[in-house]
């Protein structure tokens, strides 16, 4: 369980204020502020487009967005009466850490930071960070391991010019042990209609862009900071048979047809263990292989993608693999 109507029952705002959600479009307290911020706005800076679009469908007026990987590029500082995040949303430290820097930018003076997410997730640092970045932190509540904090800018709080981290793309200056079982196997043609999906930093779809000389291959992500990760990957190794696109799963290229697609799914979201989007990835690739493609999946070895796998595949099996990890192949896609 989330636990994330915490922010929901303790986020105080004005009708007139300017709110700023950092990578948390999902919790609940989104939609109350979009419907309660009569004469003030609703920022959400999100790295995953999936999430962003439904909540714009939900409300298509009155929401403004923008990438939060590069949220201080785009937008002035101290322009924001609120600003919101809950860490469960962010994939790792530097996630969380990155957002207390946007926002100490973006908040104007005596603006509100609050912070929701549980003492296994990395509270209590985050906590300590907010008290070095604005000088106070305050806990609103407890509850079952969950916290409430809340910081203030004041005119006594340090110095807010904070050298900015880079946000960490998965694998994105390592290469994964399960990634290179699945790039040791995975067998490229040089006329190679390619998609490496949920590319994440593109170990693979770059491989398959080396190996597929007379081919096109094609990267889609959610995460906009994975795309922008993947595209400056591409740019740097002079690749030009490649093309980077913001996907959520393979929609932004579900016309088209591919001899091969590989994938090394997430199996988490906001901090719990799921199977939800490699099963959807494993049915976007059926809709868009071509009659004698091959679909690559490297997954842990505990999780049980073989079932969802034999429901679109006539043939599946394992073609590589170790304690850890395995590596699935499957053909004849059943449209």
């Amino acid at each position: 369980m989330l636990y994330a109507s915490l922010l929901y029952d303790f986020v105080r705002f004005d009708a007139a204020d300017s709110v700023l959600m950092l990578n948390s479009a999902a919790d609940p307290f989104v939609p109350l502020a979009a419907r309660s911020l009569a004469a003030g706005n609703l920022l959400l800076a999100e790295d995953n487009i999936a999430t962003l679009g439904s909540v714009l469908q939900s409300f298509p007026k009155g929401v403004q967005h923008g990438a939060y990987h590069d949220y201080m590029l785009h937008h002035p500082a101290a322009t924001m009466d609120i600003v919101a995040m809950n860490i469960l949303y962010q994939p790792a430290n530097s996630w969380m850490f990155y957002g207390l820097q946007v926002a100490a930018f973006a908040l104007k003076p005596s603006g509100w930071l609050y912070v929701s997410g549980p003492k296994d997730r990395g509270i209590l640092t985050v906590a300590k960070r907010m008290k070095e970045i604005f000088g106070n932190v305050e806990t609103l509540t407890i509850s079952k391991g969950q916290r409430v904090l809340r910081s203030q800018v004041r005119s006594e709080s340090p110095s807010r010019s904070v050298a900015v981290a880079p946000l960490q793309v998965f694998a994105d200056s390592k290469l994964d042990e399960g990634t290179r079982l699945l790039l040791d196997v995975m067998d490229v043609h040089a006329s190679d209609e390619a998609l490496d999906l949920g590319c994440g930093a593109g170990f693979i779809g770059l491989q398959m862009a080396r190996e597929a000389s007379s081919g096109k291959v094609t990267m889609v992500d959610a995460s906009l900071a994975a795309v922008a990760t993947a595209q400056q990957s591409v740019i740097e190794q002079g690749l030009t048979n490649v093309r980077v696109l913001s996907s959520d799963g393979a929609q932004a290229v579900r016309d088209q047809r591919f001899s091969l697609i590989a994938t090394n799914p997430p199996f988490h979201q906001g901090g719990i263990q799921t199977l939800q989007i490699a099963e959807r990835f494993i049915r976007d690739a059926a809709q868009v292989l071509d009659q004698k493609g091959r679909f690559y999946l490297v997954a842990n070895r505990f999780l049980k993608y073989e079932p969802t796998l034999l429901s679109f595949f006539r043939n599946v099996q394992e073609v590589s693999g170790d304690s850890r990890y395995k590596v699935l192949l499957a053909t004849d896609a059943q449209k």
